[in-house]
């Protein structure tokens, strides 16, 4: 029993997986956190190149 404790808590393969784990959640909090003013720059400048066409089409 006492063998089967030691190598379980030798091995390592789990963790590796837990840290991988970890790092992709602080990574997608990061991309969330940074869409919000991303999207309202972009908002912005879409808005200032639509206002900078005609409104309305010419008259034929």
């Amino acid at each position: 029993m006492k063998v089967l404790l030691k190598r379980f808590f030798a091995q390592q393969s789990g963790a590796t997986a837990v840290e991988y784990a970890l790092m992709a959640a602080m990574i997608t909090v990061v991309l969330v956190a940074a869409f919000g003013p991303l999207t309202t720059a972009l908002t912005g400048v879409l808005q200032t190149v639509a206002n900078a066409f005609p409104q309305t089409l010419p008259s034929q």
